[in-house]
């Protein structure tokens, strides 16, 4: 029996973000919610909350509170990805609206609080989107840079490159002022980059044996992901498409899936051409101090074998 982590999810739903937050509530041994923040990412952020709400109604999770943060980047404008996630950032299955309200204190200040208030070291951040909530609590309050116990995040890519621009992974382009920040300021960061989501395809095969749960939860994530997917099978050729925020909540639950090592990550803040890239030192050059353990290689058939078992508990 693993210990029972606390954790801030800070997301931006997003379809495949849905999938890690219904990992987390399918998961309530291993992990325990402080609390779900919403950002600018996928869609802008009336959207992003809408839906943050909607999956813990779907998943009967609405004693879990949901905090909006940044409606746009700490200094460029909002980039968003609705020619991936569809208008609502959930196209692909028709929900009712949430009913569930959002907390009135601002992500940025729930986070500083927590973290201030809990154990030094007992609360990890899992982010699923832009890093700007982050990056702006670490500004506002830089004494919660010790207290964190980690920081696990989907974003960047190395041997991949990038899928928003030829250098750039999404979550890290929207705001890379923020992920600089946060790259900085000597968290345990763990890397979930494009090079470890790419291996993590959503065959037919096994978004089958999701559909086979036939519980509501189950059978909304497949609508979802039939959506998700024709972006991703266009630009790629591939059979279904990746699923890439779930990783993080699977490293937590079973990190032995991953594999990679630690090296230092720069993220590129200037460069038209390049900015928003994660400069990963895999090949240890630069002689920079390491700060990220940056994620290479995942088990997929184990990974899709988790996400099954724990999608047939909600």
């Amino acid at each position: 029996m693993t210990e029972r982590r606390k954790i801030i999810i800070d997301t931006d739903p997003g379809q495949d973000d849905a999938a890690a937050l219904m990992l987390a509530f399918a998961s309530p041994d291993e992990v325990e919610i402080l609390g779900i923040c919403t950002v600018a990412g996928n869609v802008p952020l009336k959207l992003t909350s809408r839906n943050a709400r909607i999956i813990c109604e779907l998943c009967n999770r609405t004693d879990i509170s949901v905090y909006e943060g940044a409606d746009r980047p700490i200094k460029r404008q909002l980039v968003t990805a609705e020619h991936v996630h569809g208008k609502t950032g959930l196209d692909g299955a028709v929900l009712d609206e949430p009913t569930m309200k959002v907390m009135p204190q601002h992500a940025v200040d729930f986070i500083i609080e927590t973290l201030r208030r809990e154990p030094e070291g007992s609360v990890t951040l899992c982010t699923l989107g832009p890093l700007t909530n982050i990056g702006m609590a670490l500004t506002k309050a830089p004494d919660i840079a010790p207290r964190i116990r980690e920081l696990v995040l989907m974003g960047g890519g190395f041997f991949e490159g990038g899928n928003i621009t030829p250098a750039a992974e999404f979550n890290i382009y929207v705001d890379p002022q923020a992920a600089d920040i946060v790259f900085r300021a000597g968290i345990p960061l763990i890397m979930m980059p494009l090079d470890v989501t790419h291996q993590l395809m959503t065959t037919k095969a096994r978004v089958s044996r999701l559909a086979a749960i036939g519980s509501r939860p189950a059978m909304v994530m497949v609508d979802w992901l039939a959506f998700f997917e024709r972006f991703d099978e266009e630009k790629y050729g591939s059979d279904g498409g990746p699923l890439h925020d779930p990783t993080v909540i699977a490293y937590l639950l079973k990190p032995e899936l991953f594999s990679g090592r630690h090296c230092n990550v720069e993220i590129e803040t200037q460069s038209e051409l390049t900015v928003g890239m994660t400069v990963v030192d895999w090949w240890r050059v630069s002689k920079r101090a390491p700060n990220t353990r940056v994620m290479r290689h995942v088990d997929a058939d184990g990974f899709f074998d988790l996400l099954i078992e724990r999608f047939a508990r909600l």
